[in-house]
């Protein structure tokens, strides 16, 4: 009896010993949980959409890197760390961007857009503009061009779904020129070279960059009401449409739009 007592009495012990070492290791794995949840926590990622053949407001600089750069980017960025968001940036034509809006395949869009469009207005969410700008009507310097009357009979361009496409087709059966367009800025710049195009309409920003690189362009400025209030837009009813408001707002306050403006306008 005493032998059988004595092995009792160890195979207690060692089960006592073994309800420790769990005890012990599922302490740890508690503790190894609370350690990693413990961290940062990740921030959310938003879909940006753009069209990044628009310089200086989205484009890609291919001598330096494949990254989409630009003052829109940099504002789309800045008001994105401001709320704690990352950003996953897609570029698409710009013609696919109010419906990329449409699907919820991104969340929101920066590309130079003109927020004041009533059409637009009626699919998508606009926050306050962020910057006000005018369109030029960009020619050859040897075509003579000086104001719009001088387009009479003309061919003239500007990009696919943009508010240059309308100013160009609201001023067609005045002046008497025809209206054609292209996916790209970059496209409707060598049409106007080979002699395809005769002008087309571009955003004043948009057009100095093109106007510094190439010495045989000039250009004239459209009427005053063809200026563009440019937005950034949101699927309808979006839930970040006010805070992205709020955002902005605070950060035209306190001057840092306007340290982006200096930064890519050197105005």
């Amino acid at each position: 009896m005493k032998k059988w007592s004595g092995i009792a009495l160890l195979l207690v012990l060692v089960m006592s010993m073994l309800a420790a070492c769990g005890t012990k290791n599922e302490t740890n794995g508690e503790n190894s949980n609370a350690d990693a949840g413990s961290g940062t926590e990740a921030k959310k990622v938003l879909k940006v959409g753009t069209s990044a053949d628009y310089p200086p407001f989205e484009y890609v600089d291919t001598a330096k890197s494949d990254e989409i750069i630009g003052f829109d980017i940099d504002l789309a960025k800045m008001i994105a760390d401001e709320l704690g968001y990352e950003l996953d940036i897609q570029d698409m034509d710009f013609n696919g961007l109010i419906p990329a809006l449409q699907a919820k395949s991104v969340d929101f869009v920066i590309a130079g857009m003109d927020g004041d469009d009533e059409k637009r207005k009626q699919v998508v969410d606009f926050t306050e503009p962020y910057f006000i700008a005018t369109n030029y009507v960009v020619f050859k310097k040897d075509s003579g061009f000086e104001k719009a009357e001088d387009l009479e009979g003309k061919k003239i361009g500007a990009q696919t779904a943009t508010i240059q496409e309308k100013s160009a087709l609201a001023l067609q059966e005045e002046y008497g020129y025809s209206v054609e367009t292209r996916d790209r800025v970059p496209e409707l710049i060598q049409e106007i070279k080979s002699g395809h195009l005769d002008a087309i309409v571009l955003q004043n920003a948009v057009s100095m960059g093109y106007l510094s690189a190439n010495e045989d362009l000039a250009y004239f400025e459209l009427p005053e009401e063809h200026k563009l209030q440019l937005s950034i837009a949101f699927q309808k009813d979006s839930e970040y449409t006010p805070e992205f408001n709020e955002a902005l707002k605070e950060l035209k306050e306190s001057g840092k739009v306007d340290e982006l403006i200096t930064k890519w306008f050197n105005q």
